[in-house]
């Protein structure tokens, strides 16, 4: 077979433009904000050279795309709420080339302040907030861009919160935006340079406000979820999803060869409160009780209002002493704080019972079985005079 003559004349109108311009050097036109049409427009008097720039800058565009296509993946796939704002922030700080950045969201439960999240302390604030109804928060939805610290101050002027996002020294304050809600703000710190240049360019600035966009409504899901599971009075976990991270818990022990533990808390004479003080008064009790449980707690540690008066906890890689320990410290506080409702000064107590997960002492069969262990303990306190911490002990149940 006779191979096919070559032909001289160029196989593409690509090919003809190049060899039609090979003499003719045109200035190399910034494509980075530009659409894929415009980009191609511009390659029709272009030389090869500035073809293969512009070809560069396109496929940059490209992989700029298919990152966020992977940022959206990951936010959408993380729906635990702190988790969720943490991979917000190293995606920032990667994506953006930034030593940090820190991150105001809404309260879940009121969506009255945004509270800082995740920072370095400030020197006398413990938590610091911005109100949602604020004039940097109003602004920032108006104008629905990023801002430097200095186009911020001027455009608020005066604020009694901008000290806060002053100490922070950002050099880029981005909006996260929702439905026409501002759900949050990223506060971008030092850039790393690249070269002499350390501002932002309108193409970076796009980046990040397509960043931003993913991660305000990743924000919006997971805080829906975290409301659908959580008790709006005590804000702590409803049943369903302790049983839920009780049977992840159970298993993940067995396969680790880990102890957890699971505590049961009743508040002593609940009803006396209501019947007494009235509901409001109940509520006060339960509220307060709830804050004390979860200001001895871990961070990784989970509490549940289980009922009415019910407290459950879950204590991962926990045995029984640090169990009892915590139980205990839990029942103390509880005994010791000063309850003061309409200038009426109450004394609570509560009882508790404890029960340890044990691959080789207490193999339980179910998270249902764990939690009526504990309960059980909780009774015994209950019948031994209430105000007590008491151990389920397996071994004693097996005997019976």
């Amino acid at each position: 077979m006779s191979k096919p003559k070559s032909s001289s004349k160029p196989r593409t109108k690509v090919g003809a433009r190049i060899r039609a311009n090979k003499k003719k050097q045109l200035p190399l036109k910034d494509t980075r904000d530009m659409s894929l049409e415009e980009i191609l427009k511009t390659t029709e008097d272009a030389s090869p050279q500035n073809v293969l720039e512009q070809t560069v800058q396109y496929e940059k565009k490209i992989y700029d795309l298919e990152q966020l296509l992977d940022i959206a993946k990951s936010f959408c796939q993380n729906l635990d709420f702190k988790n969720l704002l943490e991979s917000i922030v190293y995606i920032t700080m990667a994506q953006m080339h930034v030593l940090g950045v820190e991150i105001f969201v809404r309260d879940i439960l009121t969506s009255e302040e945004l509270e800082l999240e995740t920072a370095m302390p400030i020197p006398g604030e413990k938590r610091p907030s911005i109100p949602a109804n604020s004039s940097i928060c109003t602004r920032l939805l108006q104008l629905n861009r990023p801002l430097t610290l200095d186009e911020l101050k001027s455009e608020i002027k005066t604020s009694p919160y901008l000290y806060i996002i002053e100490k922070l020294s950002p050099t880029l304050v981005v909006p996260l935006i929702q439905k026409n809600h501002l759900n949050g703000i990223l506060l971008l710190q030092e850039r790393i340079a690249i070269g002499a240049e350390t501002g932002y360019t309108e193409y970076e600035q796009n980046q990040i406000m397509s960043i931003a966009s993913l991660a305000s409504v990743a924000i919006n899901n997971a805080a829906l979820l975290e409301m659908s599971s959580t008790d709006m009075m005590t804000h702590l976990k409803l049943k369903y999803y302790f049983f839920n991270a009780l049977t992840e818990a159970v298993d993940s022990a067995f396969l680790e060869n880990q102890n957890i533990a699971v505590l049961m808390f009743d508040i002593d004479f609940f009803k006396k409160f209501n019947d007494t003080y009235g509901h409001e008064c109940g509520d006060f009790v339960l509220i307060t009780v709830a804050d004390i449980i979860r200001k001895n707690l871990r961070e990784s540690d989970i509490a549940s209002r289980y009922g009415g008066e019910e407290f459950t906890v879950l204590l991962t890689d926990t045995g029984k002493d640090e169990a009892m320990l915590v139980a205990e410290r839990i029942r103390k506080n509880v005994d010791e704080h000063k309850f003061v409702y309409n200038k009426q000064e109450l004394h609570v107590t509560i009882s508790g019972g404890v029960s340890i997960f044990d691959a080789k002492e207490n193999l339980v069969r179910s998270p249902n079985e764990f939690v009526n262990q504990a309960d059980k303990g909780l009774y015994m306190s209950k019948s031994n005079g209430r105000n007590q911490i008491t151990y389920f002990d397996p071994a004693i149940e097996k005997k019976e």
